[in-house]
């Protein structure tokens, strides 16, 4: 068996045992994960881990997402195709990939040049041209380009920052990890109007998201 054959084997385990035994059922959302290479974003020591069910180090104190936890994220968002979606904290760059495959375009911000020039190479490398990686304070959005029919946060905040608030379209999806430092809820935003509406979702533990809205630093 080919390299390509075993992680192309490897990415349908997880999807089969990670994601469809636990309720994702968006048919696009695994299709998008059957089809990027996760292992092309974690650092060439974490490969052999690529699909295992857990988040891994990918340096600078970040974390790349537990696949499963990419899924049920995106998910949430229900992106059709046509969507421009705002993602604060690039990290990998993984989560951007899964969303530039099921989106129109995908903005996302990274406070950490070196995470963000090593996601925009990577990007680049594997043709996903409608992804545009910006160094910047995540927690402030992107006003340039707003409003957004998706956000995701994939950081901890102790609330939703209010410039994102602010940058979600009517009748936009925003899913953010809310809570402390240690532990966090994942929440379910959705702009009917002037008016936001919140579902919390399940118990997550994200990195803190460091900037003017959120946390002021990493201590």
């Amino acid at each position: 068996m080919s390299e390509k054959e075993v992680y192309s084997h490897e990415r349908k385990r997880m999807v089969d045992q990670q994601m469809v035994s636990r309720g994702i059922q968006d048919a696009r959302v695994l299709e998008a994960m059957l089809a990027i290479p996760r292992h092309e974003f974690v650092p060439q020591d974490q490969v052999r881990r690529a699909y295992i069910d857990a988040p891994l180090p990918i340096g600078n104190h970040q974390t790349i997402s537990q696949p499963y936890i990419v899924a049920l994220m995106t998910e949430f968002l229900n992106l059709k195709g046509h969507e421009i979606v705002l993602e604060i904290g690039t990290g990998s760059g993984y989560q951007a990939a899964i969303l530039g495959y099921l989106a129109k375009k995908v903005y996302s911000i990274e406070r950490i040049p070196e995470l963000a020039e090593r996601s925009r190479s990577l990007l680049h490398s594997l043709q996903l041209e409608n992804i545009e990686v910006v160094v910047g304070d995540g927690s402030c959005g992107l006003p340039e380009h707003a409003p957004y029919q998706a956000i995701i946060v994939t950081a901890a905040a102790p609330e939703v920052p209010k410039p994102l608030e602010d940058q979600l379209s009517d009748g936009g999806r925003l899913v953010a990890p809310v809570g402390s430092r240690m532990g966090q809820v994942l929440e379910l935003w959705r702009r009917d109007g002037k008016k936001l509406v919140c579902e919390k979702l399940t118990p997550v533990a994200f990195v803190p998201l460091i900037g003017e809205h959120a946390w002021l630093d990493e201590d």
